[in-house]
């Protein structure tokens, strides 16, 4: 019986597909474009096409998980359901008031984000919970019913349930889901106590309005998904990843589709994880930039950094998630001048379709990937080995007519200026994730993948002084291949907002008996009774008087007298080494419990590389002229990188192609491919002013 594992990645221009062969260790890649209009189409066109290359089975899938950026993509786009919100008599306007914080103080013409549930959409009722979670006044039970009327008048599709204080007592939102449910049965609904049982109101109805808005267009989405899996043959239930870097079932993903933000970077980050162990390089900044976005993420001894909040279209969604930092940069930003005359880059894209104009799918707007082509950085002929036609005369075309008039350089300025510009976005985006965290980027490397990549990689490197680029075997693969090693993970949280004292101690072990009943519930459904789960205990705590956290581990899920200073202990040590002061004569206070939930899966075997026989001049495809800032036009080395034999060495400038990318080597570099495939560049720093 073969056993077979899938894994597929859907970004805004393509959608990327890993299959593996446990048996064999064969590995089948598959690419093709993203169907915008319906997601769901080019999965399963493309798992249906993975299967047929590599001649198996279908009923002997095993593992199928799928990351997907829909639910990220539907909030930035407001394509989210109408939703309508219930809450205490007076605190309506919450979403509004937000935290009364300009997001930028000097632009006044900034525009508040538009809510998902509208003024008219939130309805109050009467009924107020303490913050000690005492009951102030009991819950009107038929303003609840008028409300529910209300809205369904107003022909909202979810309704989100966010009453004050339902983190220390739930009561009164437990009933008033009680009741929806009883008079409208067909509602997609969520609680805050559900979703978010943490105080902080803003974040906590924000995380939940914007969970129930996203509730109908996922079950649709995983409906249909969930449906032509099955018309495949294909028998197992499939898996979704979270942002957690776990992957779940459909099932979950429908009551908390906000636990998918940046599910599919995540996979790239997992693969990251695996590629460091293998080749030992445990310090790393992942750089995976697509066709729409660019993601990094600072992985330090080998765990990526996490954390608890994302802004999303001006909303905070409070939810566990790797600390992925994501612009929209990518090889279809579009270019455009603007008012001032002044160059910009994204972060509008072209998508899949129309795409960039070097495409031939109608595309007008000049984009990052025609300004490559016109540089010669990309094959001007053809991309994804042959399978899709390259028009290098229309990327010439749209610089031409949209660019040069207005910016009023030739044709090489233009598009050099263009790669200034989105490089010195990207640059940015990893600044944000380490020098802006105190951490140094020169010690680490670089790893590039996604399907542009490689393609900046070095330019980012040698202009922030990073002196190591990494590209793995399947660069525009690997967050697919990345899924392959996603573990099921779940996490949970509760506030408990007490002072570090032993006498508190009864009530924090009650929080902690709580998140294990609700893991061990979460835990059966996921992976049934005999499943072997490692629990993961953590603990916020703070000053008194502060307004932020340090996150600390527990050895488990009690604490006593001992274990409690110990923890107070270290707690001073953490703030001391991360802000350079402590308050031992200060209070400490706990905030909130946390647990994660991780069922460990095995991991897929390497894939066995293998090499030609040839030389590393028998790789050599063409040579092209490609402009670089330093040298301009020069005739450059095109590789196959399927062609280049184990411990290759090459001097830059170099191209080197493959099915999902290209990698760009300037001048000066070395690059190294090493004896499991791996291209290792080492660069220098850029030494001349300027690209344009």
């Amino acid at each position: 019986m073969k056993k077979i594992w899938i894994g597929i990645d859907t970004g805004g221009t393509f959608t990327d597909l890993v299959l593996c062969e446990l048996g064999s260790g064969q590995y089948i890649c598959h690419k093709l474009p993203t169907t915008t209009g319906d997601p769901a189409k080019a999965v399963l066109d493309g798992i249906a096409e993975i299967l047929d290359l590599a001649q198996l089975p279908r009923d002997q899938v095993a593992f199928l998980v799928l990351g997907t950026t829909l639910g990220t993509n539907a909030v930035l786009e407001g394509k989210c359901a109408r939703t309508g919100m219930i809450t205490t008599s007076g605190f309506g306007d919450i979403l509004e008031l937000a935290r009364q914080r300009r997001p930028h103080n000097f632009n006044l013409d900034i525009l508040k984000p538009v809510p998902p549930a509208l003024r008219d959409c939130r309805m109050e009722v009467a009924g107020r919970i303490a913050n000690d979670g005492t009951e102030v006044t009991p819950l009107a039970e038929a303003d609840v019913r008028q409300a529910v009327q209300a809205l369904r008048a107003k022909n909202v599709e979810a309704v989100a349930i966010c009453m004050m204080h339902s983190y220390a007592n739930p009561a009164h939102e437990r009933r008033t889901a009680e009741l929806v449910r009883e008079l409208w049965p067909d509602a997609y609904m969520c609680a805050s106590s559900e979703v978010l049982p943490e105080f902080r109101e803003f974040e906590r109805f924000a995380t939940t309005v914007v969970n129930a808005s996203l509730m109908p267009v996922m079950d649709r989405y995983l409906e249909s998904f969930e449906r032509g899996v099955a018309d495949l043959g294909i028998r197992i239930a499939p898996r979704v990843m979270q942002s957690n870097g776990g992957a779940v079932t459909p099932s979950a993903v429908r009551r908390v589709p906000v636990n998918t933000f940046f599910s599919g970077p995540a996979g790239g980050v997992v693969g990251c994880m695996g590629l460091g162990a293998e080749v030992g390089i445990a310090n790393q900044i992942t750089f995976d930039m697509g066709g729409t976005s660019t993601d990094v993420c600072l992985i330090r001894d080998g765990e990526p950094a996490k954390k608890s909040l994302r802004e999303m279209a001006g909303f905070p969604v409070r939810t566990r998630t790797i600390d992925i930092h994501t612009i929209g940069a990518g090889g279809g930003s579009i270019a455009w001048v603007d008012a001032g005359g002044l160059l910009k880059v994204g972060p509008m894209s072209a998508g899949a379709y129309p795409g960039p104009a070097a495409y031939g799918r109608g595309g007008t707007r000049p984009t990052v990937t025609d300004a490559n082509v016109v540089l010669g950085r990309l094959n001007p002929r053809a991309l994804l080995g042959g399978r899709m036609t390259m028009h290098a005369d229309r990327a010439k075309e749209v610089i031409e007519d949209e660019l040069m008039p207005r910016l009023r350089v030739d044709l090489v300025r233009a598009a050099a200026g263009v790669i200034e510009i989105i490089n010195v976005n990207m640059m940015g985006a990893v600044r944000v994730i380490s020098i802006e965290q105190g951490v140094d980027a020169r010690d680490f490397t670089l790893v590039a993948f996604g399907g542009a990549g490689p393609l900046h990689a070095a330019d980012i490197a040698r202009n922030m002084g990073i002196r190591k680029v990494l590209v793995p075997p399947r660069p525009g693969l690997l967050s697919a291949l990345g899924l392959l090693h996603a573990d099921v993970r779940g996490d949970f949280s509760l506030t408990r907002l007490v002072r570090a004292v032993p006498q508190r101690i009864g009530a924090l072990n009650a929080g902690f008996d709580e998140l294990r009943q609700r893991g061990a519930g979460w835990l059966l459904g996921e992976a049934g009774k005999n499943a072997r789960a490692k629990f993961t205990w953590l603990i916020d705590l703070r000053y008194f008087g502060q307004n932020a956290e340090l996150s600390l581990d527990l050895k488990d899920g009690r604490l006593a007298a001992r274990s409690l200073a110990s923890l107070v202990e270290r707690y001073h040590v953490r703030h001391l080494a991360n802000y350079g002061y402590d308050m031992r004569s200060q209070p400490v206070e706990i905030v909130n419990l946390r647990l994660m939930v991780t069922v460990e899966r095995p991991s897929p075997p390497p894939e066995r590389r293998r090499f030609a026989p040839g030389t590393t001049r028998s790789a050599i495809l063409e040579k092209r002229k490609v402009w670089f800032p330093e040298t301009g036009f020069v005739v450059t080395p095109v590789y196959d990188r399927d062609l280049l034999p184990c411990d290759a060495r090459i001097t830059g400038p170099a191209i080197v192609e493959q099915m999902d990318t290209t990698t760009v080597v300037p001048p000066h570099a070395r690059l190294h491919n090493d004896k499991l495939g791996y291209l290792h560049i080492a660069v220098k720093a850029l030494r001349v002013k300027g690209w344009a």
